[in-house]
């Protein structure tokens, strides 16, 4: 019988009609399984699932994180335009940047306030505004 996290896993890939391999049920049920949102690396996802004993390579991961992205079940957020981290909350917020750290966490939505968004040049329209906030400890 599958446990709890996997079947939450099966479920999330479901909904994004994602094809569920075994290696993709490995790394949704770590990225969901909780129930909880998470904010990863390829690489720290890589490490995780190393931990569980599944064999999946670093590549199949990337992969992986981006048949996720594609089918919406997860979004990239890019910081300083080097690393890139996957957020399974999908809807607009921002986020706060740990520089000290390397981590990446969720800001309160409800207290950012964007004014005004620059007009797009004609032939263009905005898909997403992505809002990293760094911090650094004091």
């Amino acid at each position: 019988m599958p446990s709890i996290e996997t079947e939450r896993g099966t479920k999330w890939l479901s909904e994004g009609g994602v094809r569920p391999t075994r290696q993709r049920v490995a790394l949704a049920s770590l990225l969901v399984g909780d129930g909880k949102n998470r904010h990863v690396t390829a690489e720290s996802l890589f490490a995780s699932v190393q931990k569980t004993g599944e064999q999946v390579s670093l590549a199949t991961v990337y992969n992986t994180l981006r048949t996720f992205c594609d089918a919406g079940l997860m979004q990239e957020v890019t910081v300083d335009g080097a690393r890139s981290y996957f957020d399974t909350n999908t809807h607009d917020h921002p986020h706060f940047f740990w520089e000290d750290e390397g981590r990446l966490s969720d800001a309160p939505a409800d207290q950012l306030e964007i004014a005004r968004i620059p007009t797009p040049p004609e032939g263009a329209e905005i898909s997403s505004v992505n809002v990293v906030i760094k911090l650094r400890k004091t």
